[in-house]
Formats: structure tokens, sequence, C-alpha cells
């Protein structure tokens, strides 16, 4: 998945770089050559961001989806790992992934305001805090792209070890505990260089998902298990 998710996202900000696909037209500024690696054009830290990013969504999408199995034999809460790479856990993703850059993008784009420094820029600005709405259907795109392969890779014989049925719901949650450390941290950033119409707009994005999450958490939230068994089963 790492692998995947690195190769997708360097070739798409390779491309968006110089043809403006998929994520809009944008350019690096170079600000840090001689500090980090770079790859070409593309900073190699910021292509790499993309492999934790997804993962941290993939495990916020299993949290939402698989379905929670009490079993005085499991020792504790375990999630039944049936269709973890189902189309709707691909699709909830994807979604999630696109979610968390609607709220890094914005504040990246201000890093010369805090310590990230200007690292990046649009020709155009965009609409969305000046950032272009085709960068997240960008994102969208490369989880697609890499969860897509993740799942046909999954699906050949003999690639992958087999899982067990269950899995410690703490072992997705620390997935889960990754993605909102990100989320917290960016919407610190945002509130404390003083954009605060900014912060309010990704609040209230997740908003709603944090509530949804928590009430699994506090197992008051119903969850069906309508989810099929596929051969293979990803997170390894």
């Amino acid at each position: 998945m790492f692998g995947i998710t690195w190769l997708t996202a360097f070739v798409c900000e390779f491309l968006s770089t110089r043809i403006g696909f998929p994520f809009g037209d944008y350019f690096y500024t170079g600000s840090t050559v001689g500090e980090e690696l770079y790859i070409s054009n593309i900073p190699f830290m910021d292509s790499l961001s993309f492999t934790f990013l997804l993962y941290a969504s993939y495990c916020l999408a299993l949290w939402f989806i698989l379905p929670i199995h009490y079993s005085p034999q499991s020792k504790g809460k375990h999630l039944l790992l049936r269709g973890m790479l189902s189309w709707p856990v691909i699709g909830l993703t994807c979604l999630f992934f696109m979610f968390i850059d609607i709220v890094i993008d914005p504040v990246a784009l201000q890093g010369g305001r805090w310590f990230l420094g200007q690292i990046y820029g649009y020709p155009d600005p965009g609409v969305y805090f000046g950032v272009p709405l085709a960068n997240f259907i960008g994102w969208f795109i490369v989880g697609l792209i890499a969860m897509v392969g993740y799942r046909a890779v999954d699906q050949c014989p003999g690639i992958l070890p087999p899982l067990a049925e269950t899995m410690p719901v703490r072992e997705i949650l620390w997935g889960c505990g990754l993605y909102y450390s990100v989320l917290l941290f960016n919407l610190f950033v945002t509130f404390w260089i003083g954009e605060d119409l900014m912060g309010m707009a990704g609040c209230l994005i997740y908003l709603p998902i944090t509530v949804l999450a928590s009430l699994k958490l506090a197992g008051r939230l119903p969850v069906s298990d309508l989810m099929p068994r596929e051969r293979g089963a990803g997170l390894h």
C-alpha cells in the first residue's frame, strides 16, 4: 500500500506541475532546495505524506464500515475483517482522504505565515481560501487509484499473506488517531495564524464525522453486518 500510494502521488504531482492534471495547475517554489530531498521538482516528503494520510483515511473508513464483534473468546472488542477492500470502504477512504486535504491545503498555502514556509503556490488562486477545487478532486483521484491498485494486488493469490478473521479494535483506532492528530494540528495552526473562518469551515466538515465516530466508539451506533466476505483482506 505504501509503494502504490507513493508512486501514484509522485506521478500525479509530476503531471500536475506540468500539465495541470489531476490537482490543477500549481508549482513548488523550490525554497527548500538543499534542505530536503527533491525528486525532479517534487519534494520527497510532500509525496511521502500521501502514504500515511491514505493509510489513516483507510483506518477511519474501516472503523465506520466494519462491524464490531463481541465475544469472550476474542478477549475484547474486535472488528470483523470482512470486505476490508470492498467498494464502500474504498469510496469512504477516498472521501476521508479528500476531506483531510480540505483542511490541510488552505493552511499549508499560508505556510509563509508559520514555520512550514512558502513551499508551493497556484498561478491562479482558487475559490476555497485560495485553493482550486480541482486540487481536492485530485486527492480523491489519487486515493482511488492507489486503493484500486492495492485491491488488485490483494486479490492476486500468493502475494499478500492471509489475515485472521478479526482484528483488535485498538489496531484500527491507532490509524484513526493518526488521522485526527493531523487534523487537529492543522486546525490549531489555522486558528493560530488568525484564519478563523477557514478554521470554522474545517470544524463544520468534521463535526458530523466526529460525532458518528464517537457514537460507534461508545457502542451507540448500530452497524449491520452486511459486508461481503472477500478473498484477501487488506491492512497487511
